[in-house]
């Protein structure tokens, strides 16, 4: 394999799956040419670059879902951005293009499928977006990381994989190295809260206005706010005196040891994030946002509820019930076993491998 394009981004987490992807990729084919699309002013053309990957960016956004001026310059950027990826999938000549969702992905795909190009689908939720599912019907082959993704798509190009999952993931340190890296106490829980890179509001509320209920039950908090809350979390740490219990950061950069210490994990209901629990086989309260598209993160998240491998709080739940209901899961061991049991269950480990050897296999059935 010598030319690969893979196409998306916007969130960490289409990012990370997309840079897993080609990490495994350049393990296998150590000189193959990957180039990233992404979309101008998103997180992938900061990401990508340092993860050491070219990638081009195209002029488009999406569209708002209040009545806007901008919605106007979305068919203009879509067509220019389309013309643009025309113009590198020429130049280029790639064997295979990856989607793996995000503004890029749409225009990438239907330029790659319009010259004939193999094209490959990365779907990361239980719940099909419109344009993937359009562009479905026209990829080659399609990486799901859910059963039953049948019902979006075409069933005889679906492949269940899993999603791919950043290796420090797959071989956690010890808890007492982590303990130790980390500064933490050894004999006292953990929980893990996090809200996706930027944080969610409503979880932070909900952390912030029961600080103190974490000190009083000797529970250590590993608290990733975003860079927006951060300063607040501070303060109210501060003056609810329980800086000895409860730890904010604005982002954490070692999942590997956070996951490793966690017993009980608070966290947004997005595909990656979902994968990586399932991974580690952690007791989770899933806090859906209500704010993406066709509500896919409560779909990823009752999909795990279905099995008994998680709990649920609605948005509109949280300030209420969040903090009791994860102060309730502490404090069950019984509990905390049977979601980690079911969770572990839903892991797929080898997702990456197996995406990869479905790249492989259709870059060989279409040059033979």
């Amino acid at each position: 394999m010598k030319r690969v394009i893979i196409s998306g981004g916007g969130t960490g987490g289409h990012i990370f799956p997309a840079l897993a992807i080609a990490d495994a990729l350049k393990e296998q084919f150590p000189s193959v040419d990957i180039l990233f699309i992404g979309a101008k002013n998103r997180m992938e053309m900061e990401r990508v670059p340092k993860a050491g990957y070219p990638i081009e960016g195209l002029d488009i956004v999406g569209i708002q879902r209040s009545l806007t001026l901008r919605n106007l310059q979305v068919p203009v950027k879509l067509w220019k951005s389309y013309r643009r990826a025309q113009q590198i999938i020429a130049e280029k000549k790639p064997e295979v293009v990856i989607g793996v969702g995000g503004y890029a992905s749409a225009p990438t795909l239907l330029a790659a499928i319009g010259a004939g190009v193999p094209t490959l689908i990365q779907e990361q939720n239980s719940y099909a977006g419109l344009t993937n599912r359009w562009l479905g019907k026209y990829a080659h082959k399609i990486c799901v990381a859910y059963p039953g993704m049948e019902q979006f798509f075409p069933a005889d190009k679906v492949v269940y994989t899993g999603n791919p999952v950043r290796k420090d993931i797959l071989q956690l340190p010890t808890r007492a190295e982590a303990l130790q890296a980390l500064g933490l106490k050894a004999n006292a829980p953990v929980l893990l809260v996090m809200g996706g890179s930027l944080g969610a509001r409503v979880i932070n509320e909900s952390i912030c206005a029961q600080i103190r209920r974490f000190a009083d039950n000797g529970i250590q908090v590993i608290w990733q706010t975003g860079k927006h809350f951060i300063e607040k979390a501070r303060q109210a740490v501060e003056e609810q005196q329980a800086g000895e219990w409860v730890h904010p950061t604005a982002f954490i950069e070692r999942m590997d040891y956070v996951y490793s210490t966690a017993h009980v994990i608070i966290s947004r209901a997005g595909a990656l994030s979902i994968s990586e629990l399932c991974v580690v086989g952690k007791p989770a309260i899933l806090v859906p946002s209500p704010y993406v598209a066709e509500d896919h993160q409560t779909k990823n998240a009752m999909a795990l509820v279905q099995r008994q491998a998680a709990k649920m709080v609605s948005e509109a739940q949280a300030p209420a019930f969040l903090v009791s209901d994860a102060l309730a899961l502490l404090h069950s061991p019984a509990e905390q076993a049977l979601l980690s049991e079911n969770i572990r269950q839903m892991a797929r480990p080898n997702a990456t491998q197996h995406i990869v050897q479905c790249i492989k296999s259709l870059v060989s059935s279409t040059a033979s």
